[in-house]
């Protein structure tokens, strides 16, 4: 296995538009591509950080829920790197984001945090 990448992570939200409003005006991800497939009642929306393809934002007709907290089962949270832990979280604030309180890595000895997306997927920013 050679394996080189993540290529992307798809995500399936509850409310398309809440959720792009999220991504795109709050988290300031770029579009690359956005499309609705009529046959299954679904848009689906490329998102770039730093002009690299690293979201597929999905909505669906029917989805049921998930068990969605960084302790549950599965894919723990989404991670994204920030340079200032502390003016990324009042940017956050702004947008009327909550974060959770700043922790710290015992091993990196490095700041993180975590927040939520409009379907209470954990999101966690790591300061760099």
């Amino acid at each position: 296995m050679n394996l080189k990448r993540i290529h992307h992570i798809a995500i399936i939200c509850s409310d398309y538009e809440a959720s792009k409003d999220f991504y795109v005006n709050k988290l300031g991800l770029e579009p690359i591509r956005e499309m609705y497939r009529e046959e299954r009642q679904s848009y689906k929306l490329d998102l770039a950080l730093k002009w690299e393809y690293v979201i597929e934002l999905f909505s669906f007709a029917e989805v049921p829920d998930r068990p969605s907290y960084p302790e549950a089962r599965g894919l723990r949270h989404l991670a994204f790197e920030v340079d200032d832990i502390e003016e990324s979280i009042s940017e956050l604030k702004r947008n009327g984001i909550e974060t959770e309180e700043i922790r710290l890595d015992p091993y990196t000895e490095k700041r993180f945090t975590f927040f939520q997306d409009p379907d209470g997927l954990p999101l966690e920013l790591y300061e760099k």
